[in-house]
């Protein structure tokens, strides 16, 4: 009788083991699929903005390759994280520190580029006859390492909190949980930061792209602004709102899952965890080589003409 219960039980564990092998296998397959894909096309994509010179001297196709170049190093990290995850790869904090915080900081290249490519937009429009002479490419690279320093400062004082608290509560640097921005959350401070920052980011860039929208729509309206300029830019300014709010998603990614895990058991937080990755890290990020792609007039026959010719090749050695 009991060699029979131990068999059952054994019998359980096992059929439970298999079944979350196999739940990680069909996770792992499902989105590491789409995210490859992505990787190629942004992929492309950077390698169609510095193809012609038009798209290296033109200050919107500039920022333009710094959005894409952020959000491929972003997913690229994001992937490698979550294969770590799967597989049960449990690094030292010194190793997710670095992967996380480099990955933190390419997801917050993003929003604050979109609000310059607004901002760009809006002057397009609305200063019409001194657009050449502010939107400059040196003031596009100024911008742009304006936006990185930024970026930078945040990551440095994030990570001056988190030496702080290995400081203080001295502990072991081999980590006993995957390696993620909520598992790098040590202290209250960390928390607190995380959580002002992000409210500053997403209030900030929000307000900053609303505004550009409403002044675009205002200079629309008006008579001495070429209606169809003004339309096409409006519709760029709407469509930056959009993205931008699919990107900010991804910087209240950290907050939402330390929310849930009060509440929430474990295995159901991974599942929600798995979802979210897809929809906040993948989504906005192949969706901005596809509109922003497909949508240019310029860049859409050289971009179809690399896809083509890549596939192609790939098929010719598969």
């Amino acid at each position: 009788m009991l060699y029979a219960n131990q068999s059952q039980t054994l019998n359980i564990t096992t059929k439970q083991q298999y079944q979350g092998l196999l739940e990680r296998v069909v996770f792992s397959t499902l989105i590491g699929m789409p995210c490859c894909l992505c990787l190629f096309i942004n992929g492309t994509m950077l390698f169609t903005l510095r193809s012609k010179a038009v798209f290296c001297e033109t200050s919107r196709y500039i920022l333009l390759y710094n959005l894409l170049f952020a959000d491929t190093i972003m997913l690229g990290l994001s992937e490698l994280l979550y294969i770590m995850a799967v597989c049960r790869i449990f690094p030292t904090y010194p190793v997710c520190g670095v992967l996380t915080m480099l990955n933190r900081l390419t997801n917050e290249i993003s929003p604050l580029t979109l609000v310059v490519m607004c901002l760009e937009r809006y002057v397009a429009v609305c200063y019409p006859l001194r657009h050449a002479t502010i939107i400059t490419v040196r003031n596009t690279a100024v911008a742009i390492i304006v936006v990185w320093a930024f970026s930078s400062l945040n990551v440095l004082i994030r990570v001056l909190l988190l030496l702080n608290f290995l400081f203080d509560q001295p502990q072991s640097l081999q980590m006993t949980d995957v390696c993620s921005g909520t598992a790098m959350l040590l202290g209250p401070m960390s928390n607190i930061y995380d959580k002002a920052y992000t409210g500053f980011v997403f209030v900030s860039a929000g307000v900053a792209v609303t505004c550009s929208y409403v002044g675009v729509m205002v200079a629309a309206r008006s008579a001495s602004t070429d209606q169809a300029s003004a339309h096409k830019a409006r519709n760029t300014v709407l469509l930056h709102l959009m993205q931008l709010g699919l990107t900010l998603l991804s910087t209240m990614h950290d907050p939402i899952i330390v929310s849930l895990s009060t509440t929430l058991q474990r295995l159901l937080m991974v599942r929600i965890k798995n979802i979210l990755y897809v929809f906040i890290y993948i989504l906005p990020r192949c969706l901005s080589s596809l509109i922003y792609g497909l949508r240019d007039q310029t860049i859409r026959p050289v971009l179809m003409y690399y896809l083509c010719c890549r596939l192609s090749h790939l098929s010719k050695h598969i």
